[in-house]
């Protein structure tokens, strides 16, 4: 079994657990971070830092991204806020059909994804792209029964993209120190959550997000600077006409210490006096506090589509409503997610180890609907018995539910609900539609009752059509009615009709 790389040359397994983007001390790839970008950040040089990015430099981008994300508590908060709303989604894995060996994939799959490695390092990982545009994770294979991977996150800075349309990434190397070298395959997952249309250098979180934090930078410096002047009283010595001039350097030191000390001892003669200015709760102080909430509603509208449950909670209606925003923000979120991870892990992992497929299974980062399921549910069990048709994979999926497992054999592992006794899918479907198909009980009494109905009622009907034809008016027939009443044996219908009755009652107790 042949895996070809992207030349069309045959892979060496062998290589496979080699490390191919291992940092150096003194290579490309160092782990220690540069110099700070963010320090000082003014337009001039954030607009530097933004066109370097957009001709192939992100070196100093990257960086900003980082610090942003570390210094800045709020766009912190709720980047990690959407980070964790996808990564504490379930993963539900779909197999390709029905068939056996589609199942056994699937499965298989299954298993990975439930590795701690996969939960907690490798979704981690990738989803550092919704700040800097992208994300990449190095699979280094280990042999075993079979081959699984370890997953390594990779620092953004050790890799570029292509000249010529800006869209393959690249992994800078020594032996290519401006174009980088090609991405192995089935080595890397690179996740671009292509936030917006264009280069993805530019379709970061971070990008969006970057003015607003420099922004707010100088206005809590400002307030700072504001709270250091106008935040304390103002200390006011006084002396008297025939203080000395030791007296005064007295009076000065006191009032220069006396904000670190908390006293100070001055002759009897001279007074300080602590005048509280009018600003210092004023105008000022609100006007810096006002542009630093401005800017982190700014933030949260960018990171989570909205402010109300990030900032605020004032109105239960409206906070509805941006909930909305944020869950259709997740979805996409999942959606891009769930692809990357099918493109990049699922067809690797296959490949390896069961070769080449025509279908594969596919990962699914599943966003709950706000659906009524006890509503659904009630709706399938009155129209599924009447003939409606519904595939068990849609039910599924709404539900949250994974396919049920199966062995080597097509046989279900685990028992289920509503299948007595472990058979294979179809199998289960046929009893299935047999069960929908079984009238219930008042049906068979139904037509119990009405199979001899023309034989019970003759003794009734036949004298009332004979009087019908004798009469020969309307009230003679009337007046003839009650003695062919008398005459008239309807004992075989009244017992027919008390043995239903009977058996309707007892049927009825019964279901209760």
């Amino acid at each position: 079994m042949k895996i070809l790389d992207q030349y069309g040359k045959p892979i060496k397994k062998q290589s496979l657990g080699k490390e191919l983007a291992r940092p150096s001390l003194t290579g490309v790839r160092q782990v220690w971070g540069s110099a700070s970008v963010s320090n000082g950040l003014t337009p001039e040089r954030l607009a530097t830092i933004f066109q370097q990015a957009e001709n192939g430099d992100h070196q100093a981008y990257l960086s900003l991204a980082e610090e942003m994300e570390e210094r800045d508590a709020h766009y912190g908060s709720v980047l990690r806020t959407r980070k964790l709303a996808i990564s504490g989604l379930e993963l539900i894995v779909e197999s390709a059909s029905d068939e056996s060996k589609d199942l056994d994939l699937a499965q298989a799959i299954r298993e990975q994804v439930k590795r701690p490695c996969f939960q907690e390092d490798c979704l981690d990982d990738l989803l550092d792209a919704l700040g800097k545009g992208f994300s990449v994770v190095e699979m280094v294979w280990q042999r075993g029964e079979f081959w699984q991977p370890d997953f390594i996150w990779r620092d953004p800075h050790w890799f570029t993209w292509d000249r010529e349309a800006g869209a393959e990434l690249r992994l800078l190397d020594e032996n290519n120190l401006v174009d980088g070298i090609a991405l192995e395959p089935h080595r890397f997952i690179t996740h671009k959550p292509k936030i917006k249309s264009g280069l993805t250098v530019r379709s970061g979180l971070a990008r969006m997000a970057a003015i607003a934090y420099m922004c707010k930078t100088w206005t809590l410096k400002d307030w700072m600077a504001f709270a250091d002047v106008f935040g304390l009283p103002l200390r006011v010595g006084k002396f008297g006409r025939g203080a000395t001039d030791d007296e005064i350097d007295t009076l000065i030191t006191a009032i220069s210490n006396i904000a670190s000390d908390a006293g100070a001892v001055i002759p009897e003669s001279m007074a300080i006096d602590f005048v509280e200015s009018s600003k210092g709760a004023g105008g000022g102080a609100g006007m810096f506090k006002e542009l630093a909430e401005y800017l982190d509603s700014q933030l949260s509208k960018a990171v989570l589509g909205q402010t109300m449950t990030a900032d605020n909670g004032s109105s239960q209606a409206q906070a509805k409503v941006h909930n909305e925003v944020r869950i259709d923000i997740l979805k996409a979120d999942a959606k891009r997610l769930s692809n990357t991870l099918n493109r990049d892990f699922v067809k690797s992992f296959i490949d390896l180890n069961y070769g080449e497929q025509a279908h594969y299974p596919q990962i699914c980062v599943y966003v709950p609907d706000n659906e009524d399921l006890e509503l659904l549910a009630s709706t399938l069990e009155k129209l599924v018995p009447l003939g409606l048709e519904v595939e068990q994979s849609v039910i599924r999926d709404k539900f949250g539910l994974p396919d049920p497992e199966q062995d080597s054999k097509g046989d279900f592992v685990g028992k289920l609900l509503g299948v007595q006794t472990a058979t294979a899918p179809n199998h289960a479907k046929a009893f299935n539609m047999r069960q929908a198909q079984v009238p219930d009980a008042m049906d068979l009494l139904e037509n119990e009752v009405l199979e001899d109905w023309e034989q019970v009622l003759e003794p009734v009907i036949n004298p009332i059509e004979t009087l019908v034809n004798k009469a020969e008016s309307y009230q003679e027939f009337l007046d003839s009615l009650p003695k062919l009443l008398e005459t008239m044996q309807p004992n075989e219908l009244i017992e027919s009709l008390a043995l239903a009755t009977f058996k309707a009652r007892g049927l009825g107790d019964g279901a209760k």
